[in-house]
């Protein structure tokens, strides 16, 4: 499996290409932003984004959707209880972020649900508390965790639609099960390194002692 992490847009967000190797059609999770140069990566590794995958709907995370949607027309992933936040940020947060209007999804997951390309199948976790429609995306050895779990850090809480207590229970119960040797890409890059593995933060994450 072919993955490439890219820190983009103006959050330090972390956007990846997911692939089946080189050659063949691939995902992109989280287009925050700096879309061409995400779309130079794929085009390298002779990879065909088929779907844009978000792991929430905040403003940061889908920033480049619609430029990414136009330039590839690939179709737009996320959970059904974010999809209205697609379409309905506002103007005040587009402009802060340099942002066109998210188009709507195309197609809405849920818990348990398959997203894949090539021989690379991803089960979507839902993981509420950020957002309430969080995703983290998990094939065998990999976790992408969105803005639910970060390297040795946490996703805020105090946005509408959070909660501290469920997300706690997210990462407890849907992330923390994981095997501990699964690899963590987060949906930024906040830690001291760009990735951790579960067990990683089971040990030495503080918000979660």
């Amino acid at each position: 499996m072919l993955i490439k992490q890219m820190e983009v847009g103006r959050m330090a967000v972390f956007a990846y290409l997911v692939a089946d190797g080189e050659g063949g059609d691939g995902l992109v999770i989280d287009p925050a932003g700096d879309v061409d140069d995400i779309i130079a990566v794929a085009r390298k590794n002779r990879n065909t984004i088929k779907y844009i995958v978000n792991t929430h709907g905040h403003v940061d995370h889908m920033s480049g959707n619609a430029e990414m949607k136009e330039k590839t027309g690939a179709s737009i992933i996320i959970h059904k209880e974010d999809a209205l936040m697609l379409t309905s940020t506002p103007a005040m947060y587009l402009r802060m972020f340099g942002a066109k209007p998210s188009p709507p999804a195309d197609i809405l997951v849920t818990e348990g649900d398959f997203i894949t390309v090539g021989k690379v199948s991803l089960r979507v976790i839902h993981t509420p508390g950020h957002s309430p429609g969080g995703i983290a995306l998990f094939t065998d050895g990999v976790v992408f965790t969105g803005d639910t779990l970060f390297v040795e850090g946490v996703g805020r809480t105090d946005l509408p639609g959070a909660s501290w207590s469920v997300m706690l229970n997210s990462i407890q119960d849907k992330l923390l099960t994981l095997p501990e040797e699964t690899k963590l890409y987060p949906g930024h890059n906040y830690g001291r390194t760009p990735t951790s593995t579960i067990g990683n933060e089971k040990r030495r994450n503080p918000f979660l002692r």
